[in-house]
């Protein structure tokens, strides 16, 4: 099954629902980064929440930036996601292990911490970026998830973000983000609260390869829901450059160039989100220095 995002709305248009399948997407991910299993999980569910998020901007230029930082041994997790949506990720520390926790599943919850914050930045065209940030709540980034959109864009919703792992990798990865919009009664809401629990995890699902649409179905148990869009094809891919990276190099100020020039005599820059490495020869810095002045 490819990597899939499709759109709904159910209860007569007073709720909208976003299914993602991304496994093949946190494969890649897990396989550029060698991340362990929990790590795959947790940056895997960060990939998710990007892709998620990324189809609700509007335009190609629109970029969308999810950092979270707790106080786990992973470190940071960044993800960046334009509206295709193209994303691509990090994490501090790949390579953390931890034994499984208490319902025998990945801990992520202490991977990531459970005090630190998560910090969403829509650059949508305007002067300055939208910056929303909200407290972790438990570091299982769902939930996370769900208090953000309620406390920074005072939207009620229900998220559920998961990877299932085994030895050979990713066998799935997926999501969902519910929202309820004006007009929603507390039976529909009390419908969906009782479907989110009878379906269980969305891995699960996928696993068991239901199509978005079932899935759509089972969470809201709204057997008449309404297919939106469903051509969304998320994928993960760097968009790194030596460009980009010469930029990147003219942002530590001329001093220091110079000081790379007369030490070094070249720079090697390493892209973050997929590892590759650029070289910068002494020709190419001090030209680079000239464009500065």
């Amino acid at each position: 099954m490819t990597d899939k995002i499709m759109k709904f709305l159910a209860y007569d248009g007073k709720v909208s629902v976003i299914c993602a399948n991304t496994t093949q997407m946190v494969e890649e991910a897990r396989k550029t980064h060698d991340l362990s299993p929990v790590a795959t999980a947790a940056l895997g569910r960060v990939i998710t929440m990007a892709s998620i998020m990324g189809v609700e901007m509007k335009n190609s230029h629109d970029r969308l930036t999810l950092q979270i930082k707790g106080n786990g041994p992973l470190g940071m997790m960044v993800a960046v996601a334009n509206n295709f949506p193209k994303v691509k990720a990090f994490v501090t520390d790949p390579h953390v292990d931890l034994p499984l926790n208490d319902i025998g599943k990945l801990d992520v919850g202490n991977a990531v911490g459970t005090e630190g914050y998560i910090n969403v930045i829509k650059d949508i065209g305007m002067k300055e970026p939208y910056i929303g940030i909200s407290p972790l709540v438990s570091g299982e980034i769902a939930e996370d998830f769900a208090n953000y959109f309620m406390n920074s864009e005072q939207r009620e919703s229900a998220v559920a973000l998961g990877v299932l792992v085994d030895k050979n990798g990713v066998k799935s990865s997926g999501g969902y983000l519910i929202q309820l919009m004006p007009g929603s009664t507390e039976e529909e809401i009390s419908k969906i609260e009782q479907s989110i629990f009878k379906a269980g995890a969305i891995s699960k699902m996928l696993d068991q390869e239901l199509s978005l649409e079932e899935i759509a179905k089972r969470i809201t148990g709204d057997e008449n829901i309404k297919k939106m869009e469903e051509d969304i094809t998320p994928i993960y891919e760097c968009d790194c450059s030596k460009e980009h990276m010469a930029e990147g190099l003219l942002t530590i100020g001329k001093d220091e160039l110079q000081d790379i020039i007369e030490k070094e005599g070249k720079a090697e820059l390493v892209c973050h989100f997929c590892n590759k490495k650029y070289n910068f020869t002494k020709q190419e810095l001090e030209s680079l220095l000239e464009d500065a002045d």
